[in-house]
């Protein structure tokens, strides 16, 4: 691919990503939480379940880019005094969404790991701005996106300095109805072989459907991924976004211990 003059591989070692005690595209990463941050119970439920199943890293939106302008959009900076919260007890960095170049500055004072979803993925201003703060960046592949145009904007903000960029796979929009979006594991060998940048996986967003998170987790680390990030609420039925695909604790710790036998059995390999 032309013009990936930072993102391309050639001739570069693989990135890896300090984020606290963290190295991503050299640890074995999972992401968990909630879609949104609904309030302070809900949030330190959730963090401290997924802690103790062995996540590294807390997600959860304050800001939230919803289909319908009457869905919950988010608490927005209550919330991410919350995230801040969560980890203060827990000690999990924080990754939350943000959506606007304005506000990238100030949600920097909070997160840990900026998320670019997939709605953004080519909103150029904000990948810009995100390019020029001392942040990891964690960039999902656009719903309608062709890889090369994936790492393109990957370039774009290592193209303004920012450097820690880690790549999200979370599905792509087919004909298919029965899955939410359609996982394209094939595009994480196909990006680690085209770039140097960690590649992760959402099999949330990807298949819309708890029964199915286990097996493309489980398939996503096979692929090669360096980690995964994954939805999990403390009570589902009541969650405000995303309810329909989001792992209870007790899903998820089982699927934490699935997770650590495959790594160790990859280890072997």
């Amino acid at each position: 691919m032309q013009n990936l003059k930072l993102v391309g591989s050639k001739d570069k070692k693989r990135t890896i990503i300090k984020i606290d005690d963290v190295e991503v595209g050299k640890d074995l990463v999972v992401i968990a939480g909630p879609c949104s941050v609904e309030s302070e119970e809900q949030v330190m439920i959730t963090a401290q379940k997924v802690k103790e199943a062995g996540a590294q890293m807390l997600r959860g939106g304050a800001f939230k880019p919803r289909t319908s302008p009457y869905a919950f959009q988010g608490l927005g900076i209550k919330g991410l005094k919350i995230l801040e919260k969560a980890k203060n007890v827990t000690g999990l960095p924080i990754v939350t969404e943000v959506l606007d170049p304005r506000d990238v500055t100030w949600v920097c004072e909070f997160a840990d790991v900026l998320q670019i979803g997939t709605r953004n993925m080519q909103n150029f201003s904000l990948l810009k701005e995100v390019g020029k703060v001392n942040k990891p960046v964690l960039l999902k592949r656009g719903m309608y996106s062709t890889i090369a145009e994936w790492l393109g904007s990957a370039e774009y903000i290592m193209n303004e300095g920012n450097t820690n960029v880690i790549l999200c796979e979370r599905g792509i929009r087919t004909f298919e109805t029965y899955t939410r979006n359609t996982l394209d594991l094939s595009a994480v060998p196909a990006s680690k072989e085209l770039t140097h940048l960690p590649v992760i996986v959402d099999p949330s967003h990807a298949t819309g459907k708890p029964s199915l998170i286990e097996s493309m987790s489980l398939a996503a680390l096979a692929s090669g991924a360096d980690g995964l990030t994954v939805e999990v609420h403390h009570n589902p039925p009541e969650a405000l976004s995303d309810k329909d695909q989001a792992l209870t604790p007790k899903e998820f710790s089982k699927l934490m211990k699935k997770i650590r036998k495959l790594h160790t059995f990859m280890g072997t390999m």
